[in-house]
């Protein structure tokens, strides 16, 4: 008989939750976002700076999540959309109430050119054996979010680890002063 982690272990590697990004990406977005936190940066205001440095213009290279946010509404849209499902889906299998996430990187690849459509997947990396900290008993584990453009080329990867847990008064043991 295999345990509930032996079988969450099986998806290690597994591409899940496939999908194509509701609308394409538009200089509109960029600037917007650009404006909210301050950024001068030419590259991305001036079409002729970014002629010159990236043969047209680009998207900065952070808002690569930014395509697959959804809008709080949408025609026909019955249930709610949750951005890392695979996350989710970990805390539920492995009956964890509570998680963190304890980092985030990003690897970029191919630029980000308005009138790019993105698709993305999740996959799961690791998932550690049980442990003990300070928050409570669980596990920790990497999942990657990979997104290409409408050619299928990598344009970056985001790599989350997190720390599903329960707490002490949950079962989750004694925790050390």
């Amino acid at each position: 008989m295999t345990s509930v982690i032996d079988d969450v272990r099986i998806l290690i590697g597994v591409p899940q939750y496939r999908e194509t990004g509701d609308f394409p990406v538009e200089r509109s977005y960029v600037w917007t976002m650009c404006a909210s936190v301050e950024n001068g940066n030419l590259l991305f205001w001036d079409g002729a700076v970014a002629a010159e440095i990236t043969d047209g213009p680009i998207a900065p290279p952070p808002m690569l999540s930014v395509w697959f946010r959804p809008h709080h509404w949408a025609p026909g849209r019955t249930e709610q959309h949750l951005p890392l499902k695979v996350h989710f889906d970990l805390k539920e299998r492995l009956g964890l109430p509570e998680a963190v996430m304890t980092d985030n990187t990003m690897v970029f690849y191919e630029p980000v050119r308005p009138g790019d459509v993105l698709s993305t997947h999740q996959i799961l990396r690791s998932v550690s054996d049980e442990k003990k900290t300070k928050l409570g008993t669980g596990h920790f584990w990497v999942i990657d979010v990979e997104y290409t453009n409408q050619r299928d080329e990598l344009v970056g990867v985001e790599s989350y680890t997190g720390f599903g847990y329960r707490r002490p008064s949950d079962g989750g043991g004694e925790v050390a002063s």
